[in-house]
């Protein structure tokens, strides 16, 4: 009788750490956490290895930037399966296959490694929460205010510029703005035509200056693309009416500097991959050393971000959302290298 106590305890033990081993225990010493893009070589994720190693300076903790060479959700399951070998204390992952990753998500929890995704979310089992980089309302909000701030307190007319006339996003961010537009604030802004460039720069360059010819009056082409938009800034550049009309949108900073400081497209927006690891390694290290579980409704600090609350949808599931879309312009284009 006293042998099966003996082996009931032992078992009930062993089952006792299995599970703790699965939970987000708190991790002690030296913590070293890893940032892992789609592929390497891409100047995005560089530039979000930048915040990350910001990060990781204030905390005093060390990240690493590990990836393949190739978006290939295979290798980085290999990577992430090495990483968990490893025994590091957090993986912060942009998915390349949202429902691939899910297994080896799941084995690194198991293994007691928090593990957020950044970027592109693995699916809600196979991670602690996602990292959002911004919301549908917020990004189509926040391209009627640049058209305003372009065109002045006077207002004028405006078009729009967007890829294909199915595009889910396009249209969503289209609806926010027509909704903006409907505010007292936007009154003296006149929304007269919304043209499909198909995200194809020849085309889009083409329904730019279409729209110059129709409206010879127009201020701004407002075009939530990035094809669009340097495809638009290029042609009123090419058509000598820099001052006259404005481009702005949604677009990428080298993509967009000359045309930014040649003045077709003084502002556009769209998120800052830099804050986006700085916002990962600073999830990581409060999952890791157990100031949050990862539970909707926790608040925490991310430095010069300031505080943030967990939040929960349908969608997304367990979520913190990075903020309002950033906006580039002359005085930080330089900044930015991707």
């Amino acid at each position: 009788m006293k042998h099966r106590t003996l082996y009931f305890v032992l078992a009930l033990a062993m089952v006792l750490s299995l599970a703790l081993s699965g939970c987000g225990k708190k991790a002690t010493g030296p913590l070293t956490f890893v940032l892992v893009p789609k592929n390497l070589g891409n100047p995005y994720f560089d530039t979000a290895n930048n915040g990350a190693q910001e990060a990781a300076k204030e905390l005093g903790v060390t990240v690493t930037y590990q990836g393949s060479a190739a978006a290939d959700a295979t290798q980085q399951i290999q990577l992430i399966n090495s990483l968990i070998a490893q025994k590091v204390n957090g993986l912060a992952i942009s998915a390349n296959d949202s429902d691939a990753l899910v297994p080896v998500g799941k084995d690194a929890i198991k293994a007691g490694i928090p593990v957020v995704s950044w970027d592109s979310a693995i699916g809600k089992e196979g991670r602690v929460l996602h990292i959002n980089q911004a919301v549908l309302h917020d990004i189509g909000a926040i391209e009627i205010k640049m058209a305003l701030d372009l065109t002045g307190a006077d207002g004028g007319k405006i078009a729009i510029l967007s890829a294909t006339s199915t595009a889910p996003n396009q249209n969503a961010w289209i609806e926010v703005m027509k909704e903006e537009l409907t505010k007292p604030e936007y009154a003296k802004l006149e929304l007269v035509d919304v043209v499909y460039g198909d995200d194809d720069d020849t085309k889009s360059y083409n329904e730019a200056q279409a729209l110059f010819k129709k409206y010879p009056d127009l201020k701004v082409i407002i075009a939530p693309t990035t094809v669009g938009i340097a495809a638009s800034a290029r042609a009123v550049t090419d058509a000598g009416l820099i001052g006259k009309v404005f481009v702005t949108g949604l677009g990428t900073p080298n993509q967009m500097r000359e045309y930014v400081k040649n003045g077709a497209s003084p502002e556009f927006a769209l998120w800052n991959p830099g804050d986006l690891g700085y916002l990962s390694i600073y999830v990581l290290h409060a999952l890791a050393t157990g100031e949050i579980k990862g539970v909707a409704g926790e608040k925490f600090t991310a430095g010069k971000l300031g505080e943030y609350t967990i939040q929960e949808d349908a969608d997304l599931g367990v979520n913190v959302l990075l903020g309002p879309p950033f906006v580039y312009n002359a005085d930080n284009i330089d900044q930015f290298n991707w």
